[in-house]
């Protein structure tokens, strides 16, 4: 089941690449951008429970197609290329078994807990 899993998040990544081809764009952008969602992370600083607020309003695949379906609506390029970019790192993320965060650890995510056990 991992592995269909992992697969599937691989055809969301293309489809995240195919979206952002769709743009005008340079392919700089998606290489330069595709690591930005993971600013989420620095809510750690805060605490667990904000950082796991702030890594998953960063890593939510409906935020991401919420923002790129506005982008489409209002005619805005740049809302689409940031629901691309939402969208296709999260997928990213869940191929390398990274899951969106529960409140009591980093490593507890809703894939299972990373890292050394």
């Amino acid at each position: 089941m991992k592995s269909l899993l992992k697969l599937e998040e691989l055809a969301m990544f293309g489809l995240g690449i195919f979206m952002f081809s769709q743009l005008h764009y340079s392919w700089w952008w998606f290489i330069g951008l595709i690591l930005l969602p993971d600013i989420g992370m620095l809510g750690y600083l805060v605490s667990s429970r904000i950082g796991a607020i702030t890594y998953n309003l960063f890593h939510h695949k409906g935020l991401a197609v919420l923002l790129y379906g506005l982008g489409i609506y209002f005619e805005t390029e740049l809302l689409q290329l940031i629901g691309i970019i939402l969208f296709a790192h999260a997928s990213m993320d869940r191929i390398f078994g990274y899951g969106l965060k529960f409140e009591d650890a980093f490593t507890h995510t809703h894939l299972g807990n990373i890292g050394k056990h």
